[in-house]
């Protein structure tokens, strides 16, 4: 799938729930742990992963990933889970911007949260935490990381919303993608459907299903 400006405006009318319904083929359908939480919630993201492998409490890194990402990628980046420092600042987030990156995902803190939320730049992260770091450990870049309890590997669709990040293998990105819409748009009509009268029991078949539990428990 080519990441044009007009596919990824599509694909982020989607929410992340529609996405992990369909995504079967990875563990926990692609969902990040929920400790891996957007630091504002009113930005969507959609991009390429562009993982950097850290160390934890060191950003040198985290410097080297951003100048070696592409624009349009999303920068995952795995400190280990280590929430000790912030890792990731205002500075760093406002370059990843003007470097035209679609997003962060963190597996570690960051901090000046404030700043990052006024920025409107979606960053996702384990914490948050005012310590700083030492400039120190050399970047392993595009290599497959472990995020959340899920394997990040370099071209992976990430998606991220207020609910949490989602991650799709690129090689079933297409079908996961076409589900998701089928399923957005059941939902849209389900809406009306509820908006004309109709209750979720009769929508679903849940009435029914609730009469045969109650004949065999009578």
């Amino acid at each position: 799938m080519e990441l044009t400006e007009d596919v990824k405006k599509a694909l982020l009318k989607l929410p992340a729930g529609n996405i992990a319904d369909n995504n079967t083929y990875i563990a926990h359908q692609g969902v990040m742990d929920s400790s891996i939480k957007p630091i504002n919630t009113s930005v969507k993201m959609i991009g390429r992963a562009f993982t950097v492998a850290c160390f934890p409490g060191d950003n040198l890194a985290l410097h080297q990933g951003i100048y070696a990402a592409q624009p349009g990628d999303v920068l995952v980046l795995d400190c280990k889970g280590y929430d000790q420092a912030g890792h990731l600042g205002d500075i760093m987030t406002t370059a990843c911007k003007l470097r035209r990156l679609a997003g962060i995902v963190i597996n570690g803190s960051c901090r000046d949260k404030e700043d990052i939320r006024a920025s409107g730049f979606p960053v996702f992260s384990k914490g948050v935490n005012p310590s700083g770091t030492v400039k120190e450990s050399l970047a392993t870049l595009n290599v497959e990381v472990n995020i959340g309890g899920v394997p990040v590997r370099p071209g992976d669709l990430i998606f991220g919303d207020a609910d949490g990040v989602v991650v799709i293998p690129k090689e079933h990105e297409d079908e996961v993608i076409e589900k998701a819409f089928k399923k957005y748009n059941r939902e849209q009509q389900i809406l009306q459907e509820l908006y004309a009268g109709k209750t979720t029991l009769e929508i679903y078949g849940f009435d029914r299903l609730i009469y045969q539990k109650n004949s065999m428990h009578g």
